[in-house]
């Protein structure tokens, strides 16, 4: 089952289940977050709750996109209390990249890079017994709900950026209950939209090069994630070609890590179990365009499409000017 948030002709919220190109709207919801948090007061699977909900009004996909009324696929009220966070280092690739990697992190550990001897160490202890706890991950924060665009919106890079390229993943949603328990939503693809020349530099400037925008959606997939994902990257030039494309894969076939203890080792924190708090967590890829020395520029497109997922992601690259704020001292 996907789920759909968008805006109708009249500027009013809607959410509906997806149909192929129909939207079939949920009745008694407007939001993503409150069919959630009913489905947890109710003690309800979410599925179920569509199927009861769902009204006979519809609407077009396409033309609900066309008119850029996507919204992303969860978020809250109060940007504020949306946290989007990852992890990396977690996706092994194609069977080529996978057997490099592999010949990479063999031999003695104290040769290898810090981001290698991280990626071992997921390879080796990623995935463990049910009910146990394996290797925690790299961990980053993106920022709050203001930072998320939906599919057909302008990813917007700061003019001091040294680079703007696609990150094609995977992103858990979640909603924390009134007694402060996780609740994961489903899942969507995402663009985990960094700055790799600036993470290049050194990678402890990891966190800098993360604080950018992302996209999300367009579509949220109700239920367990595949264990294999599949899709394509691409970036369309300012005259719609495509100028590179890529696979990607994903999914816990494809990964060193379970999504439940990426999930087990972001949910520890007491911080990130505030009742009623939203959560969006990117799981890492194995594939970016930087790789292959392209420089994404304004105005061109990013297109992240797998079909497990429904339609796909798409964001232009834009430039804002930076206002520096000045501290004043009271």
């Amino acid at each position: 089952m996907l789920l759909v948030q968008f805006k109708n002709e009249q500027g009013a919220r809607q959410v509906g289940a997806l149909e192929q190109n129909t939207i079939r709207i949920i009745d008694g919801y407007s939001t993503t977050y409150a069919l959630a948090q009913d489905a947890i007061r109710k003690a309800v699977g979410l599925a179920a709750l569509v199927e009861k909900s769902v009204g006979a009004q519809t609407a077009a996909f396409d033309a609900v996109a066309a008119a850029g009324r996507l919204l992303s696929p969860l978020d809250h009220s109060d940007d504020a209390h949306t946290y989007v966070t990852g992890t990396g280092l977690t996706h092994l690739g194609s069977a080529d990249t996978r057997d490099a990697m592999h010949k990479k992190i063999g031999g003695d550990v104290e040769s290898l890079s810090d981001s290698m001897k991280m990626f071992r160490m997921g390879v080796e202890g990623g995935k463990p017994a049910a009910g146990e706890a394996g290797v925690q991950p790299e961990w980053f924060y993106k920022g709050d709900g203001s930072i998320v665009a939906a599919s057909g919106q302008d990813l917007s890079m700061p003019d001091f950026a040294l680079d703007g390229g696609e990150e094609p993943e995977v992103a858990g949603l979640y909603v924390i209950g009134d007694d402060g328990q996780p609740y994961r939503v489903g899942f969507a693809i995402g663009n985990e939209f960094s700055d790799h020349v600036t993470e290049r530099q050194n990678y402890l400037y990891l966190a800098h090069s993360k604080l950018r925008v992302c996209g999300l959606g367009p579509a949220l997939l109700v239920g367990e994630a595949p264990a294999s994902i599949e899709g394509t990257s691409r970036i369309y030039d300012k005259e719609g070609k495509v100028r590179w494309e890529k696979p990607f894969f994903s999914g816990e076939q494809n990964m060193s890590h379970t999504i439940a203890n990426l999930e087990h080792h972001h949910f520890k924190y007491p911080l990130f179990k505030r009742p009623g708090d939203v959560h969006v967590h990117f799981f890492g890829t194995a594939t970016l365009s930087v790789a292959d020395n392209i420089v994404v520029q304004p105005g061109e497109t990013f297109e992240i499409d797998s079909p497990q997922f429904g339609p796909a992601l798409r964001n232009k690259l834009a430039v804002y000017k930076t206002e520096v704020a000045k501290v004043k001292t009271l």
